[in-house]
């Protein structure tokens, strides 16, 4: 229940200001997933305990956990409802409207890992809730993307959301962003055709998900006005580069081996950054286990396992986004545990071409 408190950031900053009267309460989603979450991380530290294999059964058929995140939906719209009232009157500044539109795009940012867990279920209202929720963001390609392209080559040059070594998080976003509703269109496109559909159809997944977006936002600019659109645009920006951020610490570097056939072997744990930092993981259902994610991805979040076979990261995702908007730093932190879990030869890694002579010719090695 714990992983609830993201969406409800959004609901708490009109009654921390009503009943503090401090302003910066308004960026109450920064303030908590930026700094107090990295603290929290830093304090309580790691849990790399795992479900017992006897366990497992049990587990998976809970449906408390399942409605840990079916709740996630209302809560986060609930937010969104409150915010564009908010936005829409005369009693915030535009520094608090901007505020509360960080807060909410972390919220929506947040809200496409629900979406992630529930798209990932074969149930058909669970897969309806993923679109539901990636609304907020208007991101509802990912639906489609994440599932049958993300998974497929992953940790692979062809993959636009596993970053490079020697890659920077500026980089890697337009290419990412660009490169996901690329292929999303043209994986939906050809799942349509071996259908004999057309683009223009009732069950095509994207149209679907965007079209709830279009819904969204048509009713709260109906409600609201025209005047929280750039908000709204706001923090569905946000949200996804968030997102995206995220995808570029999960497998920054990683590269899967060849086969003797030159296909690329299965996605095992060892192609994911993992954390066990407690924190973070409690609000992000167990997100930051991404190695057994990738490598059995129909487990549900509550009995993903801790391996020795994942690399880890020295710290929780909190953490990781702060050094990723940070080149220089980023990369004196994770070139070496790149190199390191290559024992020592980057050569096996993911390296982003046009880095590639300089990265090598780094560890004296030729191109």
């Amino acid at each position: 229940m714990l992983g609830l408190i993201a969406p409800g950031c959004a609901l708490l900053p009109s009654q921390l200001v009503a009943h503090t009267g401090i302003e910066a309460f308004w960026w109450i989603g920064p303030i908590i997933v930026l700094i107090m979450i990295p603290l929290l991380d830093i304090m309580v530290g790691d849990d790399d305990s795992n479900p017992r294999d006897e366990d497992y059964e049990r587990l998976s058929r809970d449906r408390y956990y399942r409605w840990c995140t079916y709740l996630f939906l209302p809560i986060q719209l609930a937010g969104l409802a409150i915010a564009a009232y908010l936005w829409a009157g005369p009693e915030l500044d535009l520094i608090d409207k901007l505020g509360l539109a960080a807060t909410l795009g972390l919220v929506s940012g947040i809200g496409i890992n629900a979406a992630h867990e529930l798209g990932h279920r074969v149930e058909r209202s669970e897969r309806w809730l993923a679109k539901i929720a990636l609304a907020q963001s208007g991101y509802g390609h990912f639906f489609v993307e994440h599932n049958k392209g993300h998974h497929a080559r992953v940790a692979t040059p062809q993959d636009p959301a596993s970053a490079r070594l020697g890659e920077s998080l500026w980089m890697f976003l337009p290419r990412s962003i660009g490169g996901g509703f690329r292929s999303a269109i043209h994986i939906e496109r050809d799942r349509l055709q071996r259908r004999g559909l057309r683009w223009w159809s009732v069950h095509n997944n994207i149209l679907q998900a965007w079209s709830m977006t279009v819904v969204l936002f048509g009713a709260l600019m109906l409600v609201f006005g025209l005047g929280i659109l750039p908000y709204l645009l706001l923090q569905a920006v946000i949200g996804f580069c968030l997102l995206e951020t995220v995808n570029y610490v999960e497998h920054y570097g990683l590269l899967r081996s060849r086969l003797p056939s030159g296909r690329w072997a299965r996605c095992s744990p060892a192609d994911s950054w993992n954390s066990d930092r407690l924190v973070t993981n409690i609000f992000l259902f167990h997100l930051q286990r991404h190695s057994d994610h990738h490598a059995n991805p129909g487990r549900r979040y509550q009995t993903l396992r801790s391996t020795q076979e994942a690399p880890q990261l020295p710290a929780g995702y909190a953490t990781m986004i702060l050094l990723a908007a940070v080149p220089p730093l980023w990369r004196r932190v994770m070139d070496p545990r790149v190199r390191a879990h290559y024992d020592g030869d980057v050569t096996r890694a993911n390296i982003a071409p046009h880095k590639r002579e300089r990265i090598l010719a780094s560890y004296g090695l030729a191109s």
